[in-house]
């Protein structure tokens, strides 16, 4: 694999406006104040000094270890490396000879890194990467995070859901031409991540990057590739592997997973985001008010960049080893301002969205469940072939249909479940429309936590309107509702639509948005439709126009003529006639 530096694509800028004045060359001095050295085994360099040194390092640096009399530990990083200069030009040190080409290659680290602040700061704010490596078109919110991106060779990237965080990513994998990429995502996700890499990037002499998935817990010689995707419950089995790769980038998304520590799964990600020279974290919700989860999280990106876990808490949060943070407000801030963190809400940026933003997002399904549903279906592809009547082959064709539906959904519902977890814990409001009670009573099991309420044909008016009132109160977050028992409702406190499963009618989408988004609303609802490779939706999606995943425009908003309306119901006609001809063939 290619050696890759994140900083040769930064413009060029004379490095003396640029370099503060703390990261001068500290030069040679008449009188020393003590010895600096490095311990390799704690990776931190220990000052053994006189008094004076030793206690003004301790009261000026938060990160610094003052157990000891005579003796200061930092922490091995580039923000200490530039604060041990900085109290090195008042009180200079000798450098112990065997450790004088790596402090001066720590120091050079920490310059090329305030550089490449300074540099985010002066550089465009906003970026198009080029066309024969990125396919897609970028909203000016996006062009802004992706230029954020480029500049910050580890960063977090926070917009809140909805806003394009994957497609930012990959504007900047793509303008930095930053391969071989390796992606940490969740397991649910995976499918989405290939399916997007498709969509966006191309390489410039117009085929599509080469993309490995990860498969099993046991490593093995990885061929070559320019992008690489491992979910996060196989980085335990992969973490002594993996850092042995010269990733040029690594991208972790729903950071968040690594929130919490003393895991294998962190070990191997800090192990590999150590190794790596950029790394870019993906998270629609960060939590600053919990200290333990976000230092856990920027301890991924950039080792101890928030000091050390007792400094932190001491100065952070309600006391030493405490986990909640005092001023979560403060802390953000502090985190945008060091350039660790770029989040944008959707208040933010509302004059740059549709009224409704519709993406489409693949996610896995069981497919033991869906071989298992299926099974019966046999029975009617028989009668299918042996029917002669055009009638009769038309009500087999509707019932194979069905079936398959109910058990693309059913096989679905856990990656859906896990999907509308993820909103729910960003904040999201969120109506979540099926079609079958099944599925339905999969999505109970799994989401019962979250408290939902139900609108579907099994319950009677009166429980309806106290499901309504439960979602419209605050008392959930989650209403589940059928997607043709959608009509009149009003639910405006909802932020984000979800169809785990699919209609034939573009109009009964737009009916079941519209339970969301009411006339006159100055909001944008974000709608998912979740789509399964496997099963019944991709003949759906071919029907409805689902094809683009980002920020689709799928269907019109407009009431549908009536010729219009039977034109489509002719087309689900031939959709469901071709899935019984599929089906016959796979199962004949």
């Amino acid at each position: 694999m290619m050696e890759y530096d994140p900083y040769d694509e930064l413009p060029e800028l004379p490095e003396e406006l640029l370099l503060p004045p703390y990261l001068k060359d500290a030069g040679s001095a008449g009188r020393t104040y003590g010895e600096l050295t490095y311990n390799k085994r704690s990776r931190s360099w220990v000052i053994r000094g006189e008094p004076v040194v030793c206690q003004m390092a301790k009261r000026l640096f938060p990160g610094c270890d003052g157990k000891g009399r005579g003796v200061a530990r930092f922490t091995a990083n580039r923000k200490n490396a530039g604060d041990l200069n900085w109290l090195m030009l008042r009180y200079p040190l000798t450098v112990r000879a065997s450790d004088q080409a790596r402090w001066e290659q720590a120091l050079e680290e920490a310059r090329q890194w305030a550089v490449a602040k300074e540099r985010a700061r002066t550089s465009p704010q906003a970026l198009d990467p080029p066309k024969a490596r990125f396919k897609g078109e970028l909203m000016e919110f996006q062009r802004e995070g992706a230029a954020y991106l480029v500049n910050t060779p580890r960063a977090l990237l926070a917009d809140e859901m909805g806003l394009g965080k994957t497609v930012q990513a990959l504007a900047a994998v793509a303008e930095l031409r930053a391969y071989p990429l390796l992606l940490v995502v969740p397991s649910h996700l995976m499918t989405n991540w290939q399916r997007e890499i498709e969509h966006f990037l191309t390489n410039e002499d117009g085929s599509a990057p080469t993309v490995h998935v990860l498969r099993g817990l046991t490593p093995y010689e990885l061929p070559e590739a320019q992008i690489y995707i491992v979910h996060y419950l196989l980085l335990r089995g992969w973490k002594n592997a993996l850092p042995k790769y010269d990733f040029a980038c690594v991208v972790f998304d729903e950071i968040q997973e690594l929130r919490h520590s003393g895991t294998e799964k962190y070990s191997a990600a800090s192990l590999l985001a150590e190794k790596c020279p950029r790394v870019m974290g993906l998270s629609g919700t960060p939590i600053y008010n919990r200290g333990g989860e976000i230092w856990n999280v920027i301890n991924i990106l950039d080792f101890h960049a928030l000091g050390d876990w007792e400094s932190f808490t001491r100065e952070w949060c309600y006391g030493y080893g405490n986990n909640i943070v005092a001023k979560p407000d403060l802390l953000g801030e502090t985190l945008r301002e060091e350039g660790y963190m770029l989040r944008r809400t959707k208040e933010q940026v509302l004059d740059q969205l549709p009224p409704k933003r519709r993406l489409v997002q693949e996610i896995d399904a069981d497919d033991e469940i869906y071989r298992s549903l299926m099974e019966p279906v046999r029975e009617a592809i028989y009668r299918l072939k042996h029917a002669q009547a055009a009638f009769d082959r038309t009500r087999i064709e509707d019932e194979i249909c069905q079936r398959m539906r109910q058990a693309t959904g059913v096989a679905k519902a856990p990656y859906v479940a896990a999907f509308v977890r993820a909103l729910l814990e960003g904040g999201e409001k969120v109506l979540l429309f099926a079609h079958h009670h099944q599925v339905m009573d999969a999505y109970k099991t799994a989401l019962k936590a979250a408290r939902p309420v139900f609108i579907t044909g099994r319950e009677t008016t009166a429980m309806k309107d106290k499901a309504v009132d439960a979602f419209m109160a605050g008392k959930t977050d989650l209403c589940c509702i059928s997607m043709r028992a959608a009509a009149g409702l009003n639910l405006q406190r909802a932020t984000c639509v979800v169809f785990g499963e699919l209609d034939w009618s573009p109009a009964v989408h737009t009916q079941a948005e519209d339970r969301a988004h009411r006339m006159g609303q100055k909001d944008s609802v974000l709608c998912y439709y979740l789509v399964s490779p496997a099963g019944s939706d991709a003949q759906m999606q071919e029907a409805l126009g689902l094809k683009v995943s980002q920020f689709v425009q799928l269907m019109g908003d407009t009431v549908m003529e009536e010729s219009q309306t039977l034109l489509m119901q002719q087309e689900a006609r031939e959709h469901i006639r071709i899935l019984a001809e599929q089906l016959a063939e796979r199962y004949g």
